[in-house]
């Protein structure tokens, strides 16, 4: 099974549903597609959508994908990574209205130099990198959040 993860902005992200949808329709993608779509509308019967779904849904999901296809959303990416998942970006961009400046474009190069995740910027050969994914290894993802809390706490008991 494949998520994929639009996010939660306001503005729609149709232009990765409609290659998704293209490529399920055309036998190109075999895996089930699971959406969370956020407010992206599409009228389909290849891929199951939902607007939102709760947490624990959400993490049931990741646990359960084999591949994660994600907006470059930072939040999105590091949900897919901290449980080890293989990662394709795909970032939403202003001149399509999908985002008001190309901050994701960045950021899905960086995760991508770092070597945890693929970047994808011609929808259209998503099954391509989906055929190859065999061949690609993340490096793990090593969250440093229990280290500054730490420090923060070590500081504070220094006083």
């Amino acid at each position: 099974m494949i998520l994929v993860i639009l996010g939660t902005q306001d503005k729609p992200f149709t232009r990765l549903l409609r290659a998704l949808d293209e490529q399920k329709k055309s036998h190109l993608i075999n895996d089930e597609l699971i959406v969370q779509a956020g407010c992206t509308k599409l009228d389909t019967d290849s891929m199951k959508l939902f607007d939102l779904l709760p947490i624990d849904e959400f993490d049931r999901l990741i646990n359960e994908a084999d591949v994660v296809i994600t907006h470059a959303g930072v939040g999105s990416i590091l949900s897919a990574l901290k449980k080890g998942k293989k990662v394709i970006a795909c970032a939403r961009l202003s001149k399509y209205g999908e985002h008001t400046n190309d901050h994701q474009l960045q950021i899905q190069e960086e995760f991508a130099r770092q070597g945890y995740l693929i970047s994808c910027n011609d929808f259209s050969k998503i099954h391509e990198i989906l055929d190859k994914l065999d061949e690609f290894t993340p490096n793990p993802y090593i969250s440093t959040t229990e280290n500054v809390v730490n420090a923060i706490r070590d500081f504070i008991q220094k006083d």
